[in-house]
C-alpha cells in the first residue's frame, strides 16, 4: 500500500481566502492535509518573520475536510516554521503555497509572501510548490489543471533548495493554449509599484501606495510573463539563495 502523503497547505492571502479552500481541496486527493495559514492579508512580505511580537494561534473550522485547520497572527513563513517546529507531530513531505490571488511570475516573486513560505520549506528541507493566478481572472483553468499539474510536480522532485513556481492565466478555459514547462523568471514585474503623495488633515504628508501593470510587453519568450500574457500555465523553478 502506497504511504500517504502529508501535505502543508499555506499561503499569503489570509485563512479565509477562497484560494486556499481550493488548493486543500485539491491536495486531499494527493494525501492527508494540514491548513496553516496567516489570520490577515499578507501579501508581498516574503520570507518575513515575526521576531518581537506574540503570534496568536487558533484552530479553525475549514470549509473542506483536512485533518486540521489553524489561523495564525504571523506571516506565511510564520506559518511554515511554526507548523514544522510546533502544531504537526511529523515533518510534512511538501508544502503547498496558494492559491495566490494575482501572478507571482517575473520579478515579483521576490516579494511575494505565497513564494516567501515555499523558501521557508526549502531552507527546513521540504518540498514545495507555489500556486498563483490572475488576480481578476478566471478560475476555470486553475479548476482543469490544478490536480494534473500537482500529479506530474510531485513525481518530479526537484533538488534541495529549489521549489515549483505555478501560475494560472486568467483567461477563458476556452483561450488558453495549455501548459509551457521550464518557464524563466522574466526579468521584470508584472506590477509596477507606484505612490501617490497625500496631505493629511494633520499638515504631515504620507504616500499611498497603488499598482499599475508594468510594460508586460517586454518579457521576452520562454518566461513565465510572456508564457501568461499568451494564455498559457506556466510551471518554472525557483531556487532559494541560502541553500545549496
Amino acid at each position: 500500500m502506497e504511504k500517504r502523503l502529508k501535505i502543508l497547505v499555506v499561503n499569503d492571502d489570509g485563512i479565509s481566502s477562497p484560494g486556499i479552500v481550493r488548493l486543500a481541496e485539491n491536495a486531499a486527493k494527493f494525501g492527508d492535509v494540514w491548513v496553516i495559514a496567516p489570520a490577515r492579508q499578507c501579501s508581498g512580505m516574503s520570507q518575513k518573520l515575526t521576531i518581537f511580537e506574540n503570534m496568536e494561534v487558533r484552530q479553525v473550522d475549514f470549509p473542506v475536510p483536512v485533518m486540521a485547520a489553524y489561523s495564525l497572527d504571523g506571516t506565511p513563513a510564520d506559518c511554515v516554521k511554526v507548523a514544522v517546529k510546533m502544531l504537526l507531530k511529523e515533518k510534512p513531505d511538501i508544502v503547498f503555497s496558494g492559491i495566490n490571488f494575482g501572478y507571482n511570475a517575473g520579478l515579483d516573486i521576490a516579494y511575494s509572501g505565497t513564494v516567501g513560505a515555499t523558501m521557508e520549506a526549502a531552507i527546513n528541507g521540504i518540498p514545495a510548490i507555489a500556486f498563483s493566478s490572475q488576480h481578476n481572472g478566471s478560475d476555470a483553468v486553475a479548476e482543469k489543471y490544478i490536480e494534473q499539474i500537482t500529479g506530474e510536480l510531485l513525481a518530479k522532485p526537484l533538488p534541495l533548495g529549489q521549489v515549483w513556481n505555478v501560475n494560472f492565466p486568467g483567461c477563458p478555459l476556452s483561450e488558453c493554449k495549455g501548459i509551457l514547462r521550464d518557464r524563466k523568471i522574466a526579468q521584470l514585474c508584472f506590477f509596477e509599484n507606484c505612490y501617490e503623495l497625500k496631505k493629511r488633515d494633520d499638515g504631515e504628508e504620507e504616500f499611498v501606495p497603488y499598482s499599475d501593470l508594468s510594460s508586460t510587453v517586454r518579457a521576452a519568450e520562454g518566461t513565465d510573463i510572456h508564457a501568461l500574457l499568451h494564455g498559457y500555465v506556466s510551471i518554472g523553478k525557483i531556487t532559494s539563495a541560502v541553500v545549496e
